[in-house]
This record gives C-alpha cells, structure tokens and sequence, in this order.
C-alpha cells in the first residue's frame, strides 16, 4: 500500500488540488462522503432476513441475505471520495470485499481512503485500490469485469462506457449498479417563484462548474415569465459566481477537469450560437487559463441544438422557451435518459402530475438539490440500473438466498 505520506493535504485540501473544485464544496465532499460510512454502518445491522408461513406441513421457509463475493467498484472523477464511499460503504457493510479503480485524474483520494481504512480497522484485503493512467483504464475495466474471482459491478460514469462494461459483465452474468449520464431538465412554469426558481437554478447547474451527473442540463421556461427568469438569472451569475483559484477565499468555480472537457463547452456554445441562440452572457474561456470557462447563459435554444440533446458536463445554461405543460413534459421526456429533473410550480395538482410524469429516476420539487445519504440515488432509461445510497443502497451487495426446511 502507498504510505499515507504520500498524500499529506487533508482531505478537503487533496480533492481540489486533484479535480479543481472550490474548496468550500471540497469541505462538503468530504462531509458528505463521511456521511455515507456513518449511513451504512448503521443499516449494517438492519439487513434482515425473513420467515415465511409455508402451506405445507412440516416445512419451515426461510429467506436469508448474504453478500455477493468480491465487489469492483469503478469511480469518476468529480466526486473522487463521495462516490467510493457511496458504494464501498454500502459494499462493506454487507460483507464484500472491494476492489476500487478509480478515475485516472483523481487517484490519490481513493488511495488517502484505503489508508483511512487501515487506521479504521478494516482488515488487509477488505479495500484494495488499483489506479492507472489513461491509456490502460479500458484495459483494467475489462479485467475487473471479467474475472471469475468477481461477483459485483458497479459503476459511475458515462452512458457509453457502462454499456461496454455491461457487455463485459454479461458473459459471466455478473451482479451490475450502473449510474450512467443524464440530462436534467429544468421546468420553470408561469406559477412558480421566480427568485425562489432562480436559487435553485443557480444551485444546480453551477455546482462544481456544472461537472455533476444530476446537474441540470436544459432549462426549460414557459413563456409567461420567460423574461423575467432569464434576466434574474443573469443577474444572479454575474453577481454570485466568480471564476478562479479553488484554493482562494471567495472561488466559486474552478477549473475544468481537462482540455477535452472545455472543448465540448465550446462545441455546444458555438453549435447554439450558429443555431440561432442569443449568447445572454459568458460564452468563451476565461482569462485565468486554458481549462478555465466563463459561466454561460444562452436564451433562444431550440431542440435540435446540441446542447439541448447532449450532457454538456460544464458551466452552461441553455433556456428553452415553451408554452404549455404537455410541451414541457413531451421536451424533457424525449431524451433516451433519466437521471434527476427538476421543476418549479406553486401549483398543488401540477407538482402531483408532474412530479409523476416525469421520466427520471429522481425529482426535484421546487428544490434544486437533491441527493442526500438517506435517500436513494440512481436513474431510469439509459442513466442506469440500481439505487445507491438509503436503504436500499445495501440491497445491491446482497443475495437473497431461500431455505426450505423439511422434517420440522
């Protein structure tokens, strides 16, 4: 194991040396992945079994649950504690072992975590890292995938990359927990609260300069306060948000995680613009560097835009104007993904058929931030398989294994 040593930036400090973040949300990262440890200790001692009345005599039917075997657990980059204690919390806590492989630009915090491990106590062999460059990621997913030593998958990435891991798994019909891509919309309707509206969008979207899986991607606005939303929201990003250092007091958003990254924010920005979107304000890279990008407010979008059919995965907000509830629901339900959406009403019977027509796996009511240790986390669609987190986190490192009992 690679000494502690070799890490010595505490936590909050290694996660936005390693990914950029501002280090206030590097605080809560860290926070929140302790939570996780704290959720799953706990539900450790409530994976119940169960006995059933058998309806022949003499039988006594029990339903046991044990763990599935050796867990492979591969992480992205933008959250690199959060999302390994997510599953490796819920992993342990049934009683797998784990192997992590986490994302190749933020490796050090999954190995600060399995030092952490070995302080906790947990036994040699329970928590096993395995970093590696770029170039040797697919080559290293494929062996986790396929080594009959494993019994488990789980992963958090891209749509792409969790369908090649599915393949993978299917020959030896592994267990899977997918948490794939998604594209949230964001339906402010004319009975909402503008400001109130406005917060959310601010929160959501611009959270670790909009690199997160549930933030939001379209915003779609009806037309009665249309105006108003855009104008508040610019408003609001040119006086809340400011580029910068992570480490500098004040930093709300850092950098992207890489060249790559910047370059599809441009792509979707000058793909609108040329599409006939009015660019609101921000729109190129910032002066600090090259992985730098203004926060980006573009009104005018229409559907065939590229950044209205794809995850943007950056600091930009494309307002798309509509008029009706059935439009709203017809655009945000058209995407071959459902992870988080969100939504904006004062309006009781609204907030119940929207709430229940939307294709997502999680919504948020008037509330732009969702996730939350006790709740579950995951998608429908193409955005996944599985829950994580909550209660039922724990269920998909578990067997449920039936005995019947004859003789009694």
């Amino acid at each position: 194991m690679v000494p502690f040593s070799a890490f010595p930036l505490p936590g909050a400090e290694r996660v936005a040396a390693e990914m950029g973040k501002p280090l206030a949300e590097a605080r809560g990262e860290v926070v929140y992945a302790a939570q996780f440890l704290e959720w799953f200790s706990e539900e450790a001692r409530r994976v119940y079994g169960d006995v059933i009345s058998a309806a022949v005599p003499g039988r006594r039917a029990l339903v046991l649950k044990q763990p599935v075997g050796v867990a492979a657990v591969i992480t992205p980059w933008n959250f690199p504690s959060a999302m390994i204690t997510r599953k490796v919390g819920a992993a342990l806590a049934a009683g797998c072992t784990v192997v992590v492989k986490p994302a190749e630009d933020t490796p050090f915090s999954a190995l600060a975590l399995a030092e952490l491990a070995s302080q906790a106590g947990i036994p040699p062999g329970a928590y096993n890292v395995v970093p590696c460059s770029r170039a040797r990621a697919q080559e290293v997913g494929a062996a986790l995938c396929t080594d009959p030593l494993v019994s488990k998958i789980s992963f958090t990435g891209s749509t792409a990359t969790g369908k090649a891991l599915l393949h993978h798994a299917a020959d030896s019909v592994k267990r899977v927990s997918m948490e794939l891509g998604g594209l949230a919309p964001f339906i402010v309707f004319d009975s909402a609260n503008v400001d109130q509206a406005v917060a959310g969008a601010m929160a959501s979207k611009f959270r670790n300069s909009g690199q997160t899986c549930v933030c939001s991607n379209r915003f779609l606005v009806q037309s009665g306060i249309h105006d108003s939303f855009v104008s508040k929201l610019a408003a609001a990003m040119r006086a809340s948000l400011r580029v910068g250092n992570g480490f500098e007091e004040g930093t709300t958003q850092g950098p992207l995680i890489n060249e790559k990254a910047v370059e599809k924010v441009e792509a979707h920005v000058s793909d609108a613009l040329a599409k006939g979107a009015t660019l609101v304000t921000g729109g190129k890279r910032h002066p600090l560097g090259n992985n730098f990008f203004e926060p980006t407010l573009l009104s005018n979008v229409t559907r065939d835009m590229l950044c209205s059919r794809e995850e943007t995965f950056g600091p930009l907000a494309p307002v798309i104007k509509f008029h009706t509830e059935e439009e709203a629901l017809a655009i945000a339900n058209a995407a071959d993904v459902g992870l988080a959406g969100y939504f904006y009403s004062q309006d009781p019977a609204q907030i119940w058929r929207v709430a229940e027509r939307l294709e997502v796996g999680m919504v948020g009511v008037n509330e732009g931030l969702l996730s939350a240790v006790e709740c579950p986390f995951g998608g429908v669609k193409q955005s996944g398989l599985g829950r994580e987190g909550s209660k039922y986190g724990i269920d998909e490192y578990l067997e449920v294994k039936y005995v019947c009992l004859g003789g009694v």
